[in-house]
């Protein structure tokens, strides 16, 4: 049995990543399953947990997980590392004794506790008396009932969290609510599109994107580029000499670099360091985002026996579907600027044609929409249980690459 994980980030005030929230669904059916401790359920937290280090989905930050009732009173949290794992209770469990019971000791043992999608009931103080953060939901409630809510839970030591966040306007409404965390995807969408002039730094960057685009690219000029930039040339360094690609001797001139690469891969590092440019007053979780996406594209390309379109260019689909909110303009004014394919184009624009299934494929799962995951892996005759392998390659190498 594999599992479906995804991730969704969780941010501090500061718009930097405290922690994910992972999604699951078990491969072999068409949504997560009814969990009652069943030998099922057990298999699926452990291949999720016990044979996959947890860090590869969340590099080394808290991992909000679901748990049910069944799960809370069978200990099933005591099995995860207490260190990076916060105990999400989800809406529909009550004030249970043995919930109660199972809840102490979880606390006894250091794990924090989380109350997920929460509307104040007076019944739920002895678990909120346990819990150390409260998830309020943006679309559920309304501003006035979390504003009556939060008031109620005033005398607990609590931090709060506002989920499903999906503006920028949301966002600032929840900062000045006083929350402390954040999750939806309020990130990866323009705070505001207007028609302004992106800055000489950042429109030097899109004609780097412009020139690695070209199937003509000079790459004498881009080798004279990358060495007369200190930082593009610090990191193409130790790109190359990362355990991601297992070299056995030292590369130590960015020619080597160029030519061990080839012309698709040096590329994509220049068009992910354009783009990190160009996302400096942005979360870098975007710049994240969007390196996870071009590689969960790329791969989906060379699975994918019913398209004729190139990796290479299925890869720049994923990497530039963030731009409109990485720089804040119409996308359709940005892509007149980048030297994509027409179909491309139209599949960043308007999430239309035959390649927009890759991107909406990647951003379903995201979103843990395991139905139109199935959907869309359907129209491009790609098996299910290779996804779950895709997107954690994708997700390691967004990581490895944040963190050169």
């Amino acid at each position: 049995m594999y599992a479906y994980i995804a991730r969704q980030p969780i941010f501090s005030k500061a718009r930097k990543i405290n922690a994910y929230e992972l999604l699951f669904r078990e491969g072999d059916s068409n949504c997560f399953p009814e969990i009652d401790g069943d030998a099922a359920t057990m298999q699926l937290l452990s291949n999720a947990f016990m044979t996959t280090n947890i860090n590869n989905y969340t590099g080394g930050k808290k991992a909000f997980i679901n748990f049910t009732r069944n799960l809370l009173i069978n200990r099933i949290p005591l099995m995860l590392p207490q260190k990076t794992t916060v105990v999400e209770i989800l809406e529909d469990v009550m004030a249970e004794k043995d919930v109660l019971e199972s809840c102490r000791e979880i606390v006894r043992r250091g794990y924090k506790i989380a109350l997920d999608d929460f509307i104040y009931d007076i019944n739920l103080s002895p678990l909120i008396s346990l819990a150390d953060i409260i998830k309020f939901d943006f679309r559920q409630s309304s501003i006035d009932d979390i504003v009556r809510d939060i008031h109620q839970l005033e005398k607990y030591n609590l931090k709060f969290l506002a989920e499903k966040v999906e503006t920028y306007e949301e966002f600032r409404s929840a900062v000045e609510l006083g929350f402390d965390y954040f999750q939806g995807y309020f990130f990866s969408k323009p705070e505001m599109i207007r028609k302004k002039k992106l800055s000489s730094t950042k429109l030097n960057l899109l004609r780097i994107l412009n020139e690695v685009g070209r199937l003509d690219t000079d790459y004498d000029k881009l080798e004279n580029y990358i060495s007369n930039d200190l930082t593009v040339s610090y990191k193409l360094l130790r790109y190359v000499n990362s355990p991601y690609f297992r070299r056995s001797a030292e590369i130590s001139t960015i020619q080597q670099a160029i030519t061990l690469l080839g012309q698709n891969e040096i590329r994509r590092f220049i068009s992910l360091m354009s783009m990190e440019g160009l996302c400096t007053d942005k979360p870098e979780e975007l710049v994240k985002l969007s390196s996870v996406r071009a590689k969960f594209c790329e791969l989906l390309a060379l699975a994918a026996p019913q398209t004729s379109t190139n990796p290479q260019e299925l890869f720049m689909l994923g990497l530039f579907s963030l731009l409109d909110a990485i720089l804040d303009f119409p996308m359709e004014d940005l892509l007149k600027e980048l030297p994509l394919s027409p179909h491309i184009k139209e599949a960043l624009m308007s999430r239309k044609g035959f390649d927009a299934y890759f991107l909406r494929l990647i951003t379903s799962y995201e979103k843990g929409r395991w139905d139109d995951v199935a959907f869309c892996s359907s129209m491009l005759d790609i098996q299910d249980n290779q996804l779950p392998g895709f997107y954690l390659e994708a997700i390691q190498w967004g990581d490895m690459l944040a963190n050169l």
